[in-house]
């Protein structure tokens, strides 16, 4: 527990220190927010066995509500982001008291087909602005006095967002809630036969993942001062699946680093192809930055044919083979 802890301070005092080193903030804060969706698909998905693919749902229903509140009512910037988080559990509790009558597939197609709904909805509505978006959300100030336009003061307000929310996340797994998670994932039946309300747990464990992934969402609105509708896409839905079993799926660190991975490729495979067309002179290379969803596929590929576990599931079944090898 204490190397746990120790290893936690060391990482959050390098990820501090980010903008200090050369790194651009609004990438960094980019990687947390997804990071925090992808942990919040991970605690659905990778603790509980409920494959949604309407997550994006919830990403966009809270950065519509939070910019609705900052940039037309005017809230303050903390009432903004939690009415987000209230929206985003709300339709979260709405969509899985529909969804978890079913299971499997089944659960997963209605997920979809009600954040299809919600999509179209954002699509036609007046105050998201349509196609547009919501644009132009004031950042306003953190406790009336932080002012959030200077990125540096917002990158360590999404900073404690990130490791709140990431907080919850551990919490709850390691938790007697996380362990009958864990067990409706291995053995629905049994939990049943002991006794468990399982409908209750997988309703309040869709509901704490969609509050969470809205919590991403909303300051997701902050960071990019706008609220769009590629947020509600079912593309949207499929890229944290992806980041999640890149990562490792049932990790708790998997995701962050799938995050990591399918952000960085999607800001850098351009910049990429431009350095490599110039040092060769290969016109082709340039084509790279317009097929960045082939390449991230690729590597998807990659992933599931030779690290099936995801990458930090294989290191730890690496670790763990050394230590029985030793033992």
């Amino acid at each position: 527990m204490n190397r746990q802890l120790l290893g936690y301070l060391a990482v959050a005092i390098v990820v501090g220190a980010l903008p200090f080193l050369g790194v651009y903030p609004i990438f960094a804060m980019k990687v947390m927010c997804y990071a925090l969706f992808a942990c919040a698909f991970n605690l659905l998905l990778g603790y509980t066995g409920l494959l949604s693919f309407g997550h994006a749902a919830f990403l966009g229903s809270a950065a519509y509500a939070a910019g609705q509140a900052l940039k037309v009512w005017g809230w303050p910037t903390e009432l903004g982001l939690l009415f987000g988080v209230l929206t985003a559990a709300l339709l979260g509790l709405v969509m899985g008291a529909l969804a978890i009558r079913r299971s499997g597939i089944y659960f997963a197609m209605i997920t979809l087909a009600l954040a299809q709904m919600v999509f179209f909805f954002f699509l036609q509505a007046k105050f998201t602005g349509g196609e547009d978006g919501l644009q132009g959300v004031p950042r306003g100030k953190l406790l009336g006095m932080i002012d959030l336009s200077q990125d540096i003061n917002l990158y360590y307000l999404v900073m404690a967002i990130f490791a709140l929310g990431y907080f919850i996340i551990w919490r709850a797994v390691h938790s007697p809630f996380g362990q009958v998670l864990k067990g409706l994932r291995e053995n629905e039946p049994r939990a049943i036969s002991l006794g468990y309300d399982t409908d209750r747990f997988k309703l309040l464990a869709f509901v704490l993942s969609a509050a969470i992934a809205g919590l991403a969402g909303a300051t997701k609105t902050l960071v990019f001062v706008s609220a769009t509708l590629s947020d509600a896409t079912w593309q949207m839905s499929g890229l944290v699946i992806l980041m999640t079993l890149i990562g490792g799926l049932g990790t708790l660190t998997g995701p962050i680093i799938g995050a990591f991975i399918v952000v960085l490729l999607e800001n850098k495979v351009g910049d990429f192809g431009q350095f490599m067309a110039n040092l060769t002179g290969v016109d082709w290379f340039l084509r790279l930055g317009e097929s960045v969803t082939i390449v991230i596929g690729l590597i998807f590929v990659i992933c599931v044919m030779a690290f099936r576990r995801g990458l930090v599931g294989e290191f730890s079944a690496w670790l763990e083979r050394r230590r029985a090898a030793r033992a």
